[in-house]
């Protein structure tokens, strides 16, 4: 090797220990920064004149070495399964948020619970079956009464809020998975003019990632490398993002809470109409729109529409029998569905609109026996036979306790599961930032790695240097 190529040498590797400490300071510059991904530049040695001449030989053992690259560190399965795993945390977060949410309308346990106003219902029979006279008692009956289907009302007017709300969170959440869209279609038109212009593009290409995790998260979004270092997005299989083009979103179907079931509303392409299955936040919150909060109103709807069917039978009496109120006359309607109709179908009453109907304490049919000429009956019996109600098998106390039971198992199983998918998602974050993330420690290695050898280049530098001023001045005094 000639010392002018030995010099060529030495500069090719001041250049890539230059190169190294620059991408350092990149990293370290970067260490806190969400999504970025540590840079390594890839060192190649420089091979030697392999041409032949003639009258020419060369012995070189190589030219140096090249520092021209710089890549991304990043793990493209681990990258995926964080897509997947982020996706299925969120839907689980989604799902148990709507069922705490079922769990405050009906607060159980609790005095405040309509099981709680369903006891004390019945306790307001059996006062009345022991005084049957005492218009106090007969009072309390129907302001306890009153307060459970109040309670019925507001629990199923607290399901509908959270209906609303969940839709409108639902629409926020599309518009920033359409500006996601279009953002990550931005970045893949720059990413795609840099890499044809040989331009650096890391950066760009985290900004990008980020925004492809973020939409995994909201609608179970999977990226698919494509040419000129594009990335292609995807939601089940129907296409988000492709090149630099970007496909909006649309959430449509029903604004009605009552109206609700599985598959509506639903998520669309806009244009083209074309549903699309999401992961997810969304997926949860679709389920929460469509199945959830609908499920359980619709059990609370049959629970309010037994209380008007039991209750109003019990004040018709038990049987063949007929029951009688404190005027003498036969037990009427005790709830309704607030229209007033003369005839109460149990069928039509829900817990939107369950209403008391009777007002005066001494409509309570509370007797079985029929008045006679010394005036109203006094009998309790028909209040008494009405309390018992509270241990029937199939009646309204155990069709709601099977709710509950119902819900707090479905609660705990999604909370659960919901528990175990954030520790396997944290893992799988660990494991990506343990592949991508920066380590300050190697990166203070690695400094004093690149440092050490630009000062051996340096070095490598002065000893031509010398070596020629050596020759030179020698042939000059030879030539002298």
């Amino acid at each position: 090797m000639s010392s002018f190529s030995g010099l060529n040498t030495a500069t090719t590797a001041l250049w890539a220990a230059q190169r190294g400490l620059d991408v350092t300071g990149q990293n370290i510059a970067n260490v806190n920064t969400d999504g970025y991904s540590r840079q390594r530049v890839e060192l190649q040695s420089v091979n030697g004149n392999t041409v032949p001449a003639i009258h020419s030989v060369s012995n070189q053992v190589g030219q140096g070495v090249d520092a021209d690259t710089v890549i991304r560190i990043r793990d493209a399965f681990l990258e995926s399964r964080a897509q997947a795993e982020r996706a299925n945390s969120a839907r689980l977060t989604a799902e148990s948020a709507g069922l705490s949410a079922v769990e405050n309308a009906l607060r159980e346990p609790g005095s405040s619970g309509i099981q709680s106003m369903l006891a004390d219902m019945w306790d307001g029979w059996s006062d009345v079956a022991n005084h049957p006279e005492d218009l106090a008692a007969r009072s309390q009956l129907l302001q306890r009464t009153e307060t459970l289907v109040s309670g019925l009302r507001t629990a199923d007017g607290v399901l509908g809020a959270e209906w609303e709300k969940t839709r409108d969170n639902l629409d926020a959440l599309v518009a920033d998975v359409n500006a996601a869209a279009r953002s990550i279609a931005d970045l893949n038109a720059a990413i795609q003019k840099a890499s044809r212009a040989g331009l650096p593009v890391n950066e760009l290409a985290d900004k990008r990632d980020v925004f492809v995790l973020q939409l995994a998260e909201k609608v179970g979004a999977t990226g698919r490398a494509g040419a000129d270092g594009q990335v292609d997005v995807s939601i089940g299989g129907t296409s988000l993002v492709t090149g630099d083009t970007a496909t909006a979103l649309e959430l449509t179907g029903t604004t009605d809470s009552r109206s609700a079931a599985p598959g509506d509303p639903r998520l669309v392409t806009r244009p083209g109409g074309t549903t699309v299955r999401p992961g997810g936040t969304a997926e949860g919150q679709l389920s929460v729109l469509g199945t959830i909060l609908p499920g359980y109103r619709g059990r609370l709807d049959a629970i309010a529409s037994q209380v008007a069917r039991t209750l109003n039978d019990a004040q018709a009496g038990t049987g063949t029998e007929p029951a009688y109120d404190l005027d003498g006359d036969v037990g009427g309607p005790m709830v309704d569905d607030g229209t007033g109709a003369v005839t109460v179908d149990p069928a039509t009453v829900t817990a939107a609109n369950i209403r008391l109907r009777l007002t005066r304490p001494q409509d309570v049919a509370a007797a079985l026996l029929a008045p006679d000429a010394a005036g109203p009956s006094l009998d309790g019996g028909n209040a008494a036979a009405a309390h018992r109600l509270r241990l029937d098998q199939t009646g309204v106390d155990a069709t709601y306790r099977a709710l509950v039971v119902d819900l707090g198992v479905q609660a705990a199983v999604v909370a659960r599961n919901s528990d175990i998918q954030d520790v396997i998602t944290a893992q799988v974050d660990s494991a990506r930032e343990s592949v991508s993330g920066v380590n300050l420690d190697e990166e203070m290695t690695r400094m004093m790695s690149f440092q050490h050898a630009y000062s051996a280049a340096a070095r490598m530098v002065t000893a031509i240097d010398e070596s020629l001023d050596v020759l030179i001045n020698r042939m000059g005094r030879v030539g002298l």
